[in-house]
């Protein structure tokens, strides 16, 4: 297991990620230049991943709209391939656009080359369907190894993972779930994570996370944060 940087960025769908005032995880984060904050410590990020999606990415963007909310949707390469118009849309509605994968894959069991090439494939996808190269990446499962760290820095990427989830991929997962843990504790700098996408989690899982939208959002408003890009 030489090189990959594990358990300390695995993410709690695999079981385990260290949140705030663990001692370590702030000395290993800023090593590793890893982040799961925004840039400036203030406001609050909304992100989501594993979309495109021909269904859960409109619902999503339609509740942003309606709210006048930014988000950030970290896209896989393959989704992208499948849905080029949605990732267009996305663009167009002026959220942030960042890289996830190309296909999604726990990058512990790729050698450095499929990392690599994995990277390449998303960005040539992502830029031709959006005309936008992204600068934030998150890795699936919020996993690392030192590729990925590696090709992301040499892109000028940041690598951006997660204060709070709503651990909406779960079949059991329901609106009240969603909002209530992915705002438990929010404040200034946090960064949310939810999922506009079901190809990888429980199918249909998008639709509570759509439904639970606007509470989270409500919540936010109540505690004065203001939805910026990470």
């Amino acid at each position: 297991m030489a090189g990959y940087l594990t358990p300390a960025l695995a993410s709690p769908r695999l079981g385990w990620m260290p949140r705030s005032p663990d001692p370590i995880w702030p000395r290993l984060r800023g090593a590793l230049r890893v982040e799961d904050r925004t840039a400036t410590g203030t406001g609050c990020a909304l992100t989501f991943d594993d979309g495109p999606h021909a269904e859960g990415t409109p619902a999503v963007l339609e509740r942003l709209a309606h709210a006048g909310v930014v988000a950030t949707f970290f896209l896989v390469g393959e989704q992208v391939l499948r849905n080029p118009s949605l990732a267009a849309e996305i663009a167009a509605r002026g959220h942030t656009i960042g890289l996830h994968c190309h296909r999604h894959r726990n990058l512990l069991r790729l050698a450095s080359r499929q990392v690599r090439e994995d990277h390449a494939r998303a960005l040539a996808a992502i830029e031709d369907a959006t005309g936008v190269t992204p600068r934030l990446y998150r890795p699936p499962y919020g996993i690392l190894n030192a590729a990925a760290l590696r090709s992301a820095r040499e892109r000028g990427m940041r690598t951006l993972l997660w204060s709070h989830w709503g651990r909406d991929w779960e079949a059991r997962a329901t609106p009240e779930s969603i909002a209530a843990r992915v705002t438990d504790g929010a404040g200034e700098g946090a960064v949310l994570l939810l999922h506009d996408a079901d190809d990888y989690s429980a199918p249909g899982c998008w639709r509570a996370t759509a439904q639970a939208l606007p509470r989270v959002l409500e919540t936010l408003r109540e505690r004065g944060l203001q939805a910026v890009f990470p």
